[in-house]
């Protein structure tokens, strides 16, 4: 358990440090010279992160078995609370409406990131009582299907096309483990592939016109007909990695942060730590969570019973496909779908909920018994 949770002190440690550094100019010129405004609200959402971690750390896991469901049904109450037309709790930023919360405050709320969690704890109480069934499609394969549907729907409504592969991949990988039939795993992934295929050539088509900005700025970010608009983040995103060599220009000497990446603290910070910290702190940074990583691996075979180990292995598949979507598209490996870097990325109730998991893993852990010999 002390190793995971010094990398995860670590790790929240680095993200406090680059949203201070990213964020800087942007919160001097937006907040009349308090340059340490993101950064304070960050701080104060990872203090709260910090102790509900412990708390649920010192917690009996098997506890939450019962409060999977109240915290499914509660976030997809929320989610459709944040869709609801002339709600005026709900925030809409970035042609998109996904916080809950007070205009021009930082008390504001993504149920989003609440929903990833309810995800994980409904799906790993209810397959570990049932794993005998999870072959039949009546038991094992229908109902997560369903609640993974409706959240999904509920999602792309706002839209939020990033959390909803998020929540669909984790659920999708519990489904996997807690023992569905094997052929429907190919299937599923040859399914999602399809799909996507299928919706890049509607797009290049002209037939399917959500996202369409997105797929041609990724084609070609600093095309002339593209660079002025959409593809203007994406293009200064890759300026900062290569700008940054080997080892950076030093911490806190970016240049693309100073109003060239929009919001530079938020999803593309990966490239600001790229530009400063140059492919070495790139690679650092990677190390640090491939390494979280591993000790998930070692929490999940070592835990006391299926659950313990479900909510580990959901927990990881999280912040695993997180941290692969994001680089992957700050490198513009894939189109841009708004996605944040886990415990790095500006976000209040993000890095809460994040940490909070990190609370649950530490809590197996605490369960694990080793045989002395």
């Amino acid at each position: 358990a002390l190793p995971f949770l010094l990398l995860t002190l670590l790790l929240t440690a680095m993200g406090m440090v680059m949203v201070l550094s990213a964020s800087f100019p942007s919160a001097y010129y937006e907040n009349n010279g308090n340059g340490a405004y993101y950064f304070v609200r960050q701080g104060i959402f990872a203090v709260l992160g910090l102790a509900a971690m412990f708390g649920l750390s010192k917690m009996n896991y098997q506890r939450l078995r019962g409060v999977g469901r109240l915290l499914l049904w509660g976030s997809i109450l929320l989610l459709v609370l944040v869709i609801v037309p002339g709600n005026p709790i709900a925030i809409t930023e970035n042609n998109a409406t996904r916080w809950l919360g007070i205009r021009g405050t930082f008390l504001r709320f993504q149920p989003s990131e609440l929903a990833k969690m309810a995800v994980v704890i409904y799906f790993s109480a209810t397959i570990s009582k049932k794993r005998e069934k999870m072959q039949t499609w009546s038991q094992g394969i229908w109902p997560y299907v369903l609640i993974l549907g409706v959240i999904a729907l509920l999602m792309m409504r706002e839209p939020h096309l990033s959390g909803t592969i998020l929540i669909v991949c984790t659920g999708i990988v519990l489904m996997i483990v807690g023992g569905i039939k094997g052929w429907l795993i190919p299937l599923g992934i040859g399914g999602v592939g399809l799909v996507g295929t299928l919706y890049v050539i509607l797009v290049q088509k002209g037939i399917l016109h959500y996202g369409e900005n997105r797929i041609n700025t990724w084609r070609d970010p600093f095309n002339a007909e593209w660079y002025r608009g959409d593809g203007w983040q994406i293009a200064q995103c890759l300026i900062a990695i290569g700008s940054g060599g080997l080892f950076g220009k030093g911490l806190g000497e970016s240049i693309q942060k100073m109003g060239f990446v929009p919001e530079a603290q938020n999803d593309m910070i990966f490239s600001v730590i790229c530009e400063e910290l140059g492919l070495f702190g790139a690679i650092c940074l990677i190390l640090l969570y491939l390494l979280i990583i591993w000790r998930f691996m070692v929490i999940a075979n070592n835990a006391a019973d299926l659950y313990g180990a479900l909510l580990v292995v959901g927990i990881m598949a999280h912040i695993s496909i997180q941290v692969v979507l994001n680089i992957a598209v700050v490198t513009n490996t894939i189109p841009n779908t708004g996605i944040s870097l886990p415990f790095v990325s500006y976000g209040g109730t993000s890095i809460l909920f994040l940490l909070s998991e990190m609370g649950l893993a530490l809590s197996v852990s605490r369960g694990i018994k080793f045989e002395v010999t």
